[in-house]
This record gives C-alpha cells, structure tokens and sequence, in this order.
C-alpha cells in the first residue's frame, strides 16, 4: 500500500496554529497532480486552495492566440489561489501542475472565513503573497535582459528548491512553454548545461548533477527570489 505524504509538506500547513491545524486537517483533501494537470483556468471562480506537498505548480500566462509563458512557480512553500483571498476570486493567469506529485486542496469558503478574520492566517498569507509578486516581478525582469541559459538556470533552481530529489521529470516542449521560448532554444541550452556537467537530460528526465555550478551561472534573479522567501516565510527544519 503506497504511504499517503504527509501534510504538513507543506510548509504553511506546517506554520500554522496548532488550534487551527487540528480544524483544517480533517477538511484537508489529498488529491494526486499527475504532470500537465490544470489546476485551474483563466477567469474562472475559484471553489478551492490548493497547497502542494511533492508536486510543483506553473502559473502561466495565457496569450489570446494561445502562446503561454510562466510567472510563477509554486511548490512545498506556498499556496495555489491567492486571488481567492486577495478579493479577486479569479485571476487571469492559468495553473498547470509541471512537476507530478501529491497536494492537498482545501475548500475556499473555509480559507476565506479564516483570512477574514484578520489572524495569523491573513499575516502568514499575504507574506507569501509579497514572496510570490516578488518572484513574478523578477521572471519578468529576467525574461527581458538576461540570457535563456541564465533564465533556464534560475528555473530549474527554483523547480529544484521545491523537490525532495534531483530530478525533474519534463519534457523540452513544456520547459519552451513555460519560458514562453522555441523549443529549440531549451534544446540548445540544455545542451550546453550537460555539456558543462551540470545536468543530465534524457527521455524527459532532467536530473541535477551540479548544483552549485548551476547556482554560479544563473543570474541574480534566483538569489533575489529565494532571500525575499527565506524573509517573509517560516524556516522549515528538515528532519
């Protein structure tokens, strides 16, 4: 019988109130995000939060002519529907799950009745909403003035800060849509990363050999990111 992940994965299930977890857990519902599942669509009402534990979450925008190109990456840290509590309760934006993995959802009238309380829950979320602008800010930025070897790099560090492993299972045609780039250029790129023997990529499996050297040839834009995280939100300890 395969072992159920545990919740608290995730690490702002893990912050929260001991009061309010023993409330939540019951009404917490674990579901499977099998890779390319869309979590939600552009426009559409949100009828629960999503907190993933082992899978990682693109939010993309969605051009009118079909073209995609990420914003943001959520994972073990954070929370998918911000727009719910934020007062929006939909948002333009698409998220597709880019990593296969477990996660939990929980329904959006409950998130809602607790933020609005005006509580540690509201405290803990809007940090991490500050967190989450700060990385589409900065994807924005690097997309615009650095390279797509720098922009692929500070993507699979960032896919890599939310895994367990090493490895991404991904195939070059969703990394392209997700950099909103050709596929050829992920090709290239990837190419000169294992050339380097930073990565090993085969049959859509990206494994990290060389972390630091990844870390030495991205840009600024990851180091950016992951301080405002490690500022806003509650160190987690490995156990």
């Amino acid at each position: 019988m395969t072992k159920l992940p545990d919740l608290k994965l995730n690490h702002l299930l893990t912050a929260l109130p001991e009061s309010l977890w023993r409330r939540w857990e019951p009404l917490l519902e674990r579901i499977d995000m099998p890779l390319g599942q869309v979590i939600y669509e552009s426009g559409v009402t949100l009828g629960y939060v999503y907190f993933p534990l082992t899978a990682i979450v693109s939010l993309l925008y969605v051009m009118e002519n079909g073209a995609s190109a990420e914003i943001a990456v959520v994972g073990n840290e954070g929370i998918v529907g911000v727009s719910l509590f934020m007062g929006g309760q939909s948002t333009p934006s698409r998220a597709v799950v880019q990593s296969a993995g477990a996660g939990c959802r929980l329904q959006a009238r409950v998130l809602k009745e607790e933020f609005d309380k005006a509580g540690p829950v509201l405290h803990l979320l809007l940090r991490y909403t500050q967190a989450l602008l700060t990385q589409m800010a900065q994807t924005a930025v690097c997309n615009r003035h650095h390279s797509l070897d720098q922009q692929l790099c500070r993507w699979l560090l960032l896919s890599l800060d939310r895994l367990q492993g090493d490895e991404l299972v991904m195939t070059q045609e969703l990394i392209a849509n997700m950099l909103g780039v050709r596929r050829e250029g992920v090709t290239e790129g990837a190419l000169k990363l294992q050339k380097a023997g930073l990565i090993r990529y085969a049959r859509g499996h990206m494994t990290v050999l060389d972390r630091i050297g990844l870390e030495a040839r991205t840009c600024e834009c990851y180091g950016v990111v992951k301080r405002e995280y490690e500022r806003l939100l509650p160190a987690v300890t490995a156990e």
